[in-house]
């Protein structure tokens, strides 16, 4: 199967706008996609979560208390009520369809092997296999995606960021490094185990520490950018995806 996500891109990196281009628009929502589209982005990553009666969303955080003030967690809520707090948030579903013909990248937060498999269902129900990339979080997920379709592209967001080599041996063939990790020898390894390197700008958190990068998840200055293209990753995540095609990776 030829995949955007195994296949030689016109573009190096390819760029991801993180939480569906969260700079530009509310974050997770059709509107950022579609803006992130606008932008130049080659493709979007968005969350997924599931409500308490089955349904699959676009959420980041597992509860509402950063979105809205209200501290109940997105499994406990059924769809309608998440729409009555957040009526813009997408379902699974909505992200697949708005999001053609655009890579996606999904950061499955769910651990569970029978959530994976409602996933991966979607997925192909939606005819977006070719299109996504999986992102996940476990080891063993990885390799329990690969028996439900053997050809889907996985990312590996592993919290390690040596760990490349035990991602590959599990199936995934690309492997996530923040920014602060996202050194030339870590690409040399993670290219030597027969992987594509995708890099997340900005530090693992909302508010930033005292430490490089000087920024908070998913953003990033020009300095930055450039650092990251002496690596020459195989993509970048960001939330503003104009940094990356109208600056130093255009």
């Amino acid at each position: 199967m030829t995949s955007l996500w195994n296949e030689t891109s016109k573009r190096q990196p390819l760029i991801i706008a993180h939480r569906a281009g969260g700079a530009l628009a509310t974050e997770n929502t059709v509107g950022a996609l579609k803006a992130a589209a606008a932008a130049g982005a080659d493709a979007i990553e968005t969350d997924v979560r599931r409500t308490s009666d089955g349904a699959l969303v676009c959420m980041h955080d597992a509860d509402l208390r950063r979105l809205c003030g209200d501290a109940r967690a997105v499994a406990e809520l059924d769809l309608a009520t998440l729409r009555s707090l957040l009526p813009s948030v997408m379902t699974l579903r909505d992200a697949l369809a708005a999001s053609h013909p655009l890579g996606i990248l999904l950061d499955v937060k769910l651990t569970e092997e029978r959530l994976l498999s409602q996933t991966i269902g979607e997925i192909v129900l939606m005819d977006a296999v070719e299109r996504t990339l999986l992102g996940l979080r476990d080891i063993g997920l990885i390799g329990a995606a690969q028996d439900i379709v053997a050809d889907i592209a996985v990312l590996a967001f592993l919290e390690q960021p040596d760990s490349a080599p035990e991602a590959r041996r599990a199936g995934a063939s690309w492997f996530r490094l923040w920014q602060r990790d996202a050194t030339a020898e870590r690409a040399a390894t993670v290219r030597n185990a027969g992987m594509r390197l995708a890099v997340m700008v900005g530090q693992p958190r909302m508010v930033p520490r005292a430490e490089y990068p000087p920024f908070p998840v998913g953003l990033v200055d020009r300095e930055g950018l450039e650092r990251l293209r002496q690596i020459a990753p195989d993509a970048i995540l960001l939330d503003d995806p104009r940094l990356a095609v109208e600056g130093s990776f255009k």
